[in-house]
């Protein structure tokens, strides 16, 4: 069965995805839920110097120091833009990119290039900080049920600058491997992942839509799960 691995989103870390594990193992497949440098269990590490690059090269190094090949790459939220960026340098590893709600860039975007009408709300929130290179964690969607809130914003940290600030550069020329787009409906109406929607119908991507808010993986898992069981098929 199917290999699935996760880069998740801003603030977040592999720990966001517990949901999921023992509904993938119940389907036979196996789910690998790395940690960006600096989030989750590697917050000690954050440093002002980590970018984009550094998240990618976190999910390279997964792919080939546990030899994973064939795999199904999941990126959740900014997780896109880590995704992608994998995608284009380990071409050869890559059965599928899915992405859930997720920024899905094109060579030369950065988180910040298309998202233009947050860059300065979310510099102001960088500055008022305190150190000036990390983003405060964004509220959880207000849908989160509070048992969901209790256990994820306790783990939630800040991130790095400018892992929103680099631009994405590929390798390789454009993508040709088969992608799939999970958008959640529950957005408010300039929600900034309905362009990739709208992208993905128009090349020609598996498209999916379900009735939940950023997060699926944590407030409906049941619902995720039956969507990514049909992508893998």
């Amino acid at each position: 069965m199917a290999t699935f691995v996760v880069a998740h989103g801003a603030w977040s870390a592999g720990w966001a995805w517990k949901k999921m594990h023992p509904l993938m193992a119940a389907r036979g497949y196996r789910l690998v839920t790395p940690t960006h440098t600096g989030l989750g269990e590697r917050a000690h590490l954050a440093r002002p110097d980590i970018d984009l690059d550094t998240h990618i090269a976190d999910i390279l190094g997964v792919l080939e120091m546990e030899d994973l090949r064939g795999v199904i790459l999941i990126g959740h939220s900014y997780g896109g833009m880590v995704t992608t960026g994998v995608a284009a340098r380990a071409r050869d590893r890559i059965a599928k990119l899915v992405y859930v709600d997720a920024f899905a860039p094109q060579d030369g975007d950065s988180v910040l290039a298309l998202t233009p009408d947050r860059e300065k709300a979310l510099r102001e929130a960088v500055e008022k900080n305190g150190e000036g290179w990390k983003i405060p964690p964004n509220p959880m969607p207000p849908d989160t049920s509070a048992a969901d809130k209790a256990w994820a914003e306790p783990r939630r940290r800040p991130q790095p600058l400018k892992t929103f600030e680099q631009k994405l550069t590929f390798t390789g020329g454009e993508l040709t491997l088969p992608r799939h787009y999970i958008y959640c409906t529950r957005h408010a109406p300039n929600d900034p992942f309905r362009q990739f929607l709208e992208r993905a119908r128009r090349e020609d991507w598996g498209v999916s839509e379900i009735d939940a808010s950023h997060n699926p993986h944590i407030t409906c898992p049941e619902v995720l799960m039956e969507v990514l069981d049909k992508v893998a098929k």
